[in-house]
């Protein structure tokens, strides 16, 4: 049976503590993202959890799952593109002042950490490997669409909106901090063809992303699924069984 704990840390932007989900005994730490405006219980309620019980029951991952900001953020659309960077940088802030620590002591040290996400939570899987590469060395994304600008954007775009905005920055990125980041990360992005990937921008990001990647010399696989995967959990179980062991 797999050891679930409800834990909650303070956020100040909240009017109270915020839920991180514990799932597992030992094993790798992975951050687990939700989808946009997404819990904390995501993971399990949408069948995630049942889909990599063997390796959470062998103590070979340890699932921290978060609850979202993107009502604050990314979703708020009556904010400038910019100004939902501003906000986004709470939330970083929470998980690498507040997640993190509380992580690596509930770990007794052990500080691999792995981020994972579906749909927006993918875009977030990959944003804090790339800025935090320290502390995020490994990122599993499914279904992202990581280009925040086309996300019913407006207004000025500032130096937030650009930093935030991996399509954006990773081709400015200098020579020097690729070659740190080459040593640091390894990312695996992964997307369907069927419904919903191509109207959510998933499809296409994706691919961009990978492209590149490569042309960064980034170490990365992308591996896009067929027709019959839609943008959908029965989807993202599937791949979960598949990629997941890769976290180990």
């Amino acid at each position: 049976m797999t050891r679930t704990e409800i834990h909650h840390l303070h956020r100040e932007e909240f009017d109270g503590p915020v839920e991180v989900v514990v799932h597992g005994h030992w094993g790798r730490p992975v951050i687990v993202f939700p989808s946009e405006a997404g819990s904390a219980h995501d993971f399990e309620r949408h069948g995630l959890l049942e889909a990599v019980r063997p390796l959470v029951d062998a103590g070979e991952i340890k699932l921290f799952c978060v609850s979202s900001y993107d009502d604050r953020s990314w979703s708020a659309s009556w904010m400038s593109t910019e100004d939902r960077a501003h906000a986004h940088r709470r939330y970083e802030d929470w998980i690498v002042w507040r997640v993190v620590p509380f992580l690596v002591e509930h770990c007794g040290g052990r500080a691999d950490i792995a981020t994972f996400g579906t749909s927006m939570g993918a875009f977030h899987a990959v944003l804090f490997a790339f800025r935090h590469a320290h502390l995020f060395g490994r990122a599993l994304a499914f279904s992202g669409n990581y280009d925040p600008w086309s996300w019913r954007g407006w207004g000025d775009l500032g130096p937030e909106a650009f930093s935030t905005n991996p399509t954006r920055f990773l081709p400015s990125i200098a020579e020097g901090h690729l070659h740190y980041l080459r040593s640091q990360l390894y990312l695996t992005l992964v997307v369907g063809s069927g419904s919903w990937e191509d109207t959510t921008g998933a499809n296409n990001s994706t691919r961009q992303l990978g492209h590149l990647l490569g042309v960064a010399g980034l170490p990365h696989e992308m591996h896009v699924w067929g027709q019959e995967w839609p943008h959908d959990w029965p989807s993202w179980q599937a791949q979960a069984q598949v990629y997941f062991p890769q976290l180990r």
